[in-house]
């Protein structure tokens, strides 16, 4: 397609830059579309993978069908079967009436499963039948049903990883990525950040009946370069922020700051699931990590405190016994521990090794807890809301409150 085409689509679905990866993006997806091909489209969290399935649909002979998006990992798995491939009345507890579900619906349209990494092994063998056959049956039938849908989906997780570890099909992945579309994240789509930025500022300027903002040069090159580890959804949120907050309407580097998370954030992961130079496949993998972090600080611990009980041996002229204080990370729960008493032998026995320190001190399943506990007393009980702070699916969220009894 010409440039003048590409922006026409652009202008057509809302996409905002001009980085040549994008385009590239967009120019794939329209070649694609009149096709039955099945695509994948992959990028980090924020970047706004949402269009492409759209601008894929629109520009396909399905574009008079039904266009449904199904958000995968916002699902519980107990019920997700059934949203997809419906269910006969009585096939389970609560099915009072028969469910056609979303492959019956978008019979003659277009799919878009996003969050797909999120799908259980048993429903992406499902799924898997539908790509090569056409064929699903629904839950509590014998009946084979067949769908003319095209399936477009999406993700942010490593599916090669997950491949690895087991947690999805290598035949699923090959199905579903007959035509891969790659989304660049923000960092890399260079001047686009400050089309975006104005774009976002006038929005909200129209929305909230209020000038729109500007941003003096040095706080340009700030917006540059900052690494922007949410993409497109956080440059919009804090767009709005400083919209809404700040009552003079030119935007310094000074009052940038104030609105950007700062170097510390890769000392914040618990939470957020995001760090500088490293991407993790699941919880627990970050709260390894965390704990592994905490070696230096324990470390630091150990010579302090055995600097403490020199100085006093030498005040009382005796080995004294003395508290093993636990270390406390910011953010990470500590599990306290019963004094104990330390007899010096010499200087590498009087405190515990680090890791030993750290895996007895603490119990990942209880930091994990705790940590989900904490997340949704903040967002006062709302899923959605605490398993994006926790960087986690609803679905994954729903298992780990019915494990830990939280509900």
């Amino acid at each position: 397609m010409t440039k003048a085409e590409i922006q026409q689509v652009k202008q057509r679905f809302g996409i905002i830059g001009n980085t040549e990866t994008l385009s590239r993006a967009i120019d794939v997806a329209i070649q694609v579309a009149p096709t039955d091909l099945s695509v994948l489209i992959t990028g980090e969290s924020g970047v706004g993978k949402e269009s492409f399935p759209q601008i894929i649909h629109q520009y396909s002979r399905r574009k008079h069908g039904q266009y449904i998006a199904v958000n995968c990992g916002a699902i519980p798995e107990g019920t997700i079967d059934s949203e997809l491939f419906g269910h006969e009345k009585g096939a389970f507890t609560g099915a009072i009436g028969e469910r056609k579900g979303y492959f019956g619906e978008a019979d003659g349209g277009t799919i878009f499963l996003d969050e797909v990494g999120e799908l259980p092994l048993p429903t992406q063998a499902r799924l898997l039948r539908v790509l090569e056959s056409g064929e699903f049956i629904k839950v509590g039938s014998s009946k084979v049903q067949k769908t003319d849908v095209r399936i477009v989906a999406a993700t942010n997780v490593n599916l090669s990883q997950a491949i690895a570890q087991g947690r999805f099909r290598e035949d699923l992945y090959y199905r579903l990525n007959t035509v891969p579309i790659q989304i660049p994240p923000l960092r890399e789509r260079g001047d686009d950040v400050l089309l975006l930025f104005r774009k976002f500022a006038a929005d909200f300027a129209e929305k909230y009946h209020m000038p729109a903002i500007q941003l003096t040069d040095d706080a340009k090159q700030v917006l540059l370069a900052y690494p922007w580890p949410g993409n497109v959804r956080q440059l919009k949120n804090i767009t709005e922020q400083i919209s809404i907050i700040e009552t003079n309407r030119e935007i310094t580097a000074n009052i940038l700051h104030t609105y950007l998370p700062q170097q510390n954030i890769q000392r914040l992961p618990a939470l957020l699931g995001t760090r500088e130079s490293k991407s993790f496949e699941s919880e627990r993998e970050i709260l390894y990590s965390v704990l592994f972090d905490m070696r230096q600080e324990v470390a630091e611990l150990k010579k302090m405190v055995h600097n403490m009980m020199a100085e006093r041996a030498e005040q009382v002229g005796q080995i004294v016994s003395t508290p093993v204080v636990t270390a406390r990370q910011p953010s990470v729960p500590a599990i306290i521990h019963p004094v104990q008493t330390a007899v010096c032998k010499d200087e590498d026995d009087d405190i515990q090794d680090t890791e030993e320190y750290v895996e007895e001190s603490l119990s990942l399943d209880e930091v994990e807890k705790e940590m989900i506990r904490k997340a949704l007393e903040k967002h006062h009980g709302k899923r959605k809301s605490a398993a994006k702070d926790l960087n986690i699916s609803e679905r994954t969220l729903y298992r780990k409150i019915k494990e830990y009894g939280l509900d």
